[in-house]
């Protein structure tokens, strides 16, 4: 089997959960919280200036906040599991024997005998103690490792992507009909990222499809009601 073909089969959905939790959540974002707000401002005003500027702002302030949202809460991540690493490296050096012990009972607790979780754990530890222990004590790995600036970078462009779409209505659309067609519109952006990012992470489609339409129906659902019922009507 040539290294293509094994590449290619070796290409598993989990080696994108970096890069797609964060576009994902940046794009649906970017479409529900910039439609909820024009479609909250459209039921209180027919202006289509102000509905357009609320949807440029949202577009702008959301885009920063989700960035740097994201930047502030991986870093955060990232600096825990470095605290982490630390510890274990200063264990491995202060008590090899009994983080080699540790090691052993956690594959006995897999199904291993005594001798060969032994065995195994001496193997892999004259190998790479560190990466042994990070594995498969704490779980960490290269696919689970933090990285900051990508989730920001992702969520920054997605949540942009995302939030143009609303924009483009509230330029275009017929103001009689504003609420209505950023709705339409919206769980139209929604079904298709939903069925793309569903696709794009091997998870069923029409599950994903349906999630997004029934929560964004009622993120949009409350802003309308709350526009209508709060919102001063600007002639």
């Amino acid at each position: 089997m040539s290294a293509n073909k094994i590449q290619k089969i070796e290409d598993h959905f989990i080696y994108r959960i970096g890069w797609l939790r964060a576009g994902v959540l940046g794009a649906n974002d970017g479409i529900l919280s910039t439609t909820s707000l024009v479609i909250g401002v459209a039921a209180a005003t027919s202006d289509r200036g102000t509905i357009a500027l609320t949807a440029l702002s949202g577009l702008i302030a959301g885009a920063m906040s989700m960035a740097a949202g994201e930047y502030v809460s991986v870093s955060s991540q990232e600096e825990t599991e470095k605290a982490d690493i630390a510890r274990e490296k200063a264990e491995l050096r202060d008590m090899p024997e009994q983080e080699l012990q540790e090691i052993i009972e956690i594959y006995k607790g897999r199904g291993l005998n005594a001798a060969l979780a032994e065995e195994v754990a001496v193997a892999l530890t004259k190998h790479n103690a560190l990466e042994t222990h990070l594995r498969d004590e704490l779980g960490m790995t290269e696919i689970s490792a933090a990285n900051p600036l990508q989730a920001a970078l992702a969520s920054f462009i997605s949540f942009i992507i995302g939030a143009i779409l609303p924009l483009l209505v509230a330029f275009l659309a017929p103001l009689k009909a504003m609420v209505l067609w950023q709705y339409v519109c919206s769980i139209l952006f929604l079904m298709v990222l939903g069925g793309i990012s569903a696709k794009t992470g091997g998870a069923p489609v029409a599950k994903g499809v349906i999630k997004v339409c029934l929560w964004g129906t009622i993120a949009m659902a409350t802003t309308a009601l709350i526009g209508h019922l709060f919102g001063t009507h600007i002639v």
